[in-house]
């Protein structure tokens, strides 16, 4: 199973634990990790069930490319990293 984590200036906002969860592709497992957090999904990704302008999402280090569609694929002993997006100056 992959492991989905979250930073903790995102935890500051929403409860969102380590967990593992399975799925072949980003959708997926982000919709399996959703399943039982639902906050979360509003906070990460938007009515369109895409990934937030202020969101960030690596799979093994890269980072995903289909912010839209989430179909990066993912292995089964992938890390799944959200993080919070930083901007200004």
């Amino acid at each position: 199973m992959a492991t989905v984590r979250f930073t903790r200036n995102i935890q500051r906002h929403v409860e969102c634990p380590t967990r593992e969860v399975t799925g072949s592709t980003l959708r997926a497992v982000l919709d399996h990790y959703f399943q039982e957090n639902e906050k979360a999904r509003g906070y990460v990704l938007d009515e369109q069930g895409r990934v937030r302008q202020h969101m960030v999402v690596f799979i093994d280090g890269e980072m995903v490319r289909d912010r839209d569609g989430l179909s990066d694929a993912v292995e089964p002993h992938s890390m799944i990293d959200v993080i919070q997006a930083l901007s200004g100056g």
